[in-house]
Order: C-alpha cells, then structure tokens, then sequence
C-alpha cells in the first residue's frame, strides 16, 4: 500500500467515526479517490503572529504536504483573488479567495444530499474540483455538472479531474444563476456559503428535487439548509444543525449588505438576506423590514429594522409584537410568479403560531 493510499484509508476511518462517512457508496468514493490529486499545485499554510494573519506555500514535496491533504481540515488553494501558492515565495498577508473544503464537510453534504442512481446533480462552486470527482464516482461524470465563477479555478480543477478520469460538465459562470438552461435537475448542492437561497436554483429544480446548502450569516455564523422542491414552484425544508464556518460566501455581483442592526435582546442574532427588502405581519398588520436569519440557538428567526432594531413576530392575530423569534425545524420559501422574491414561513418550536416574510425587491 502507498504513503497515499494508507493516509486515504485512515481518513475514511477517522470520517466514519465521527459520523460524516455513513453510506458504503460514499465510503468507496472516497477510498477511490486521491484528494493530493486535486492540491498538486500546493496549499497556503497558516502563520499566526503578532500582526496580521499570513499565508505561506506548501508544495508537492514538503513532508507536510502530502499529510495536509488528508487531514480532515480545509486547505486554502488561492489568496487575494489570483495568487497560488506556486506565485510567492515567503509569507503572504493577503485574505484567503478559494480553499479545498475539509473531507467531513464534503462528505456530510454528500450523504445528506440523498442522491440515488441516475439523479442529475447541480454543483455550485468547482473549486479543486474534489467534491466534483466525489459526484462523479457515485453518479457517473453525464449526470454531473458544476459551475465556478473564477475561470482560473475551474481551468485547474478539470486539468485535475481529468488526471483522474472524469470528465463532467463544467460551467464558467455566476454560481447564484445555476445554469440556466440546463435544468431541471435532482440535486443542487452549493459547495459555497451563500447568504440566501436564490430564485434561479428553485427554478432549475425539479418538482421533488432538493437543494443543499451551507447559508451563512453575521459574525460567522452558519447552518446547512436542505429543502424540497414542490410542485407549484416552492421549497420546503429546514435546518441540519451543526454549526459550519469552512465555506467562504460566494462571490456576487449584489450590493454588500450594511452593517448589522443589534439590539440589546437579540444580540446573538445574525441577518441572513442581505439587502432584500422585506415584510412581515398577517393580513391587517402594519408592514416592517424584516430579514431572515439565526438567532443564537441556529434557528430561523425574522429581524426588523424597526428603530431602536427591534425583532419583530407575528403570534397570533392584530399587531406584531416585539420579541426574539426562535423557529422549529421547518422552513418555507416560496418563488413568486414573476420570480423576482421570495418568501419564506417558520413555524414557531410550539407548533402554535406562525411567522411569515415575504420578499418584495429584487434578490
């Protein structure tokens, strides 16, 4: 057995221990399939000091390297939108722009996107193009497509896929627009953080299919969301639990949000939407602002710009009320017909009441 191969069959060991790694299938996939392959350009490694954080490359042949590729740990492939680790010499005090996700994370989304035989599958954010290769051994390279916004990126991870024998289809384009055109397809699985799910993936979603992504918020906060897509054009679904922080938001061409309205009682609460505008409150109500996101238990919750940044419910009937919302275990979102907004229903953990925003700008 190769250095490679023993350091693999270690990883999937440690992977279904910790419960990521459940399905013989994925196992197979992952014993198959050699993640060096897919760093053969090097990694950044961290070097914390007194100053900024740096970066410093670690290449093919540095006893650390070969080890790093399997390990269970995220390893930053790019910095400051363009630079490799084959580019520099020395340390970098430049912020991360693309990484190869930590196998755990990789392997949990596999496993809880619920994929079965002959299912296409939509990748959002190529990156290495490791988690591409996954897909590919359980469905084969026809049913498997995957989009990257940097074209560099995407030229890399299929000279790297091909060293291993898949070919996929792969997209240069905005991950927020899915592919157009190419749909509809079984799964969408967003390999990036994102900070709302967008209209275009529901669209190009089939009726029973599912999305599976990482949705992050304020202060690093970060859930998975799995939903399923229904027959008139919404999704229904809810959080996995377990916080993640390995993805970095994808890129977009909207608008940055602002800065976080906190208040004194929901100080732990993280906007999700960005700068959609929103409104609350059931019929009858007076209309606010409010915006999807987590509160400090990783649920739903709905914020309110509402001086002095208030948190806003709807229990019951009459006039919403001013309190922290923590939701169940299900949430909805709904494409609008003209598929400009979306809306979104959390049911409250008692069951009882209900609290709805609906989106009424462009996402």
């Amino acid at each position: 057995m190769s250095d490679d191969e023993a350091l693999r069959e270690a990883m999937v060991d440690r992977l279904a221990a910790d419960g990521h790694l459940r399905s013989p299938r994925w196992r197979q996939a992952v014993l198959d399939t050699p993640r060096h392959k897919f760093l053969r350009g090097g990694h950044f490694r961290r070097v914390d000091g007194s100053g900024a954080t740096g970066w410093e490359p670690v290449m093919p042949g540095d006893p650390a390297w070969l080890p790093a590729a399997y390990s269970d740990d995220s390893l930053v492939t790019q910095v400051a939108g363009t630079i490799v680790p084959g580019d520099i010499r020395g340390r970098i005090l430049r912020a991360p722009t693309s990484s190869s996700t930590m196998p755990g994370l990789v392997v949990r989304m596999l496993e809880e996107l619920q994929v079965d035989d002959g299912m296409r599958v939509l990748e959002i954010g190529t990156g290495t193009g490791y988690s591409t290769a996954l897909l590919c051994h359980r469905l084969g390279d026809g049913l498997v497509t995957s989009v990257e916004v940097d074209a560099d990126v995407s030229t890399r991870a299929r000279t790297a896929l091909g060293t291993v024998g898949h070919l996929p289809r792969l997209v240069v384009g905005d991950g927020l627009a899915g592919d157009p055109g190419g749909g509809p397809y079984d799964r969408i699985v967003a390999a990036c953080g994102i900070l709302g799910i967008p209209p275009a993936w529901l669209a190009q979603t089939r009726p029973g299919g599912r999305i599976l992504a990482t949705v992050c918020g304020w202060m690093y906060s970060s859930e998975l969301a799995r939903l399923t897509v229904d027959d008139d054009g919404t999704a229904h679904g809810g959080l996995l639990g377990g916080r993640v922080s390995s993805c970095s938001p994808a890129p977009t061409s909207r608008r940055p949000s602002g800065p976080c309205p906190i208040s004194p009682t929901a100080r732990n609460a993280r906007p999700l939407s960005g700068p959609t505008p929103w409104t609350t409150g059931p019929p009858g109500s007076s209309p606010s602002s409010p915006r999807l996101g987590l509160s400090s238990s990783g649920c739903p919750s709905t914020t309110a710009n509402r001086a002095p940044y208030s948190w806003t419910s709807t229990p019951g009937h009459g006039r919403p009320s001013t309190e922290t919302v923590v939701a169940g275990s299900s949430a909805k979102a709904v494409r609008t017909a003209s598929g400009t907004g979306s809306r979104t229903t959390c049911p409250t953990g008692s069951g009882t009441d209900h609290r709805t925003s609906t989106a009424s700008g462009s996402p």
